[in-house]
């Protein structure tokens, strides 16, 4: 990536978090998901979206230019997000990706700074399916065994087949993505152990989900691996928020904003550019 521009922030317990900034125009964040970084995550859809925003990029910890903390449960990775967001100075949009979309729900329900988001594929684990946990279970336990013996590139060749579908492991792996985000996988771990291990309120109960004010757009691939639990995902969340729209890109997978940009490139600026219409 060639902007020299960097955002910091300090999340609610001291942590930094920081990302790249890239483009022009209003204000739009970008998170990652549960695997990946700032940098990692957004390098193929960035090129759609720099010519009409200002593009910020946040890594939240233990991750890309971030600091981090042992505390990865799902209030600090919400507030990692938070806070960047609130730092800006500027009403923003914001964009989660699977793992992230609670964190962003979380924002949006937490701070006056977000206009509008965008969640592609967000996971809510109450929702799924039980061969979809025991499928997941598997997959974390092999990214597990692998990263305790030092083989991040292993752990990250155990991911790929639990959530890309046919198409995108075939163009994945013709590209050096495992070798490049296997540096992820560390995080993810904590992400997931925060996550299952965690007992408190949480972003994607109704009774936050209804104290969102702005427009929610809720995105998923017609060709998603997890097909059925992003897409129960979708309508448990779309019964809560009082102004949830949920679309389909019926020819794309969970990895769309590296291998298959353009739709879902489209999809936000129309979106967004309509979200920011005065009424």
């Amino acid at each position: 990536m060639t902007d020299e521009r960097i955002h910091r922030a300090v999340s609610a317990d001291g942590t930094h978090i920081a990302g790249r900034v890239q483009g022009r125009g209003p204000a739009l964040v970008l998170v990652h998901g549960g695997i990946g970084d700032g940098d990692l995550a957004w390098e193929a859809l960035l090129p759609h979206l720099t010519d009409r925003f200002t593009c910020y990029l946040p890594s939240t910890r233990g991750r890309g230019l971030s600091g981090d903390s042992p505390d990865h449960s799902p209030v600090r990775l919400e507030e990692d997000v938070t806070a960047f967001v609130e730092s800006i100075g500027e009403p923003v949009c914001l964009v989660g990706w699977s793992g992230s979309g609670a964190w962003v729900l979380g924002a949006a329900a937490h701070s006056r700074s977000v206009a509008a988001v965008a969640a592609y594929e967000p996971g809510v684990i109450s929702v799924m399916q039980e061969d979809d946990r025991a499928g997941t279970f598997a997959m974390a336990q092999s990214m597990g065994t692998a990263t305790a013996e030092g083989r991040l590139v292993d752990a990250m060749r155990a991911f790929v087949p639990w959530i890309c579908n046919a198409e995108e492991i075939t163009a994945l792996a013709e590209t050096d993505f495992v070798e490049r985000w296997a540096g992820g996988v560390p995080a993810m771990l904590r992400f997931i152990q925060g996550d299952a291990t965690h007992e408190g309120p949480r972003s994607t109960d109704p009774a936050v989900l209804r104290t969102i004010g702005v427009p929610v757009l809720l995105l998923r691939g017609g060709q998603s691996l997890l097909g059925s639990w992003f897409t129960d995902a979708a309508r448990y969340i779309a019964q809560y928020v009082a102004d949830a729209h949920v679309r389909e890109l019926p020819d794309v997978g969970h990895f769309a904003p590296l291998v298959a940009p353009s739709p879902l490139a489209d999809e936000l600026i129309s979106f967004f550019e309509s979200a920011r219409q005065p009424a």
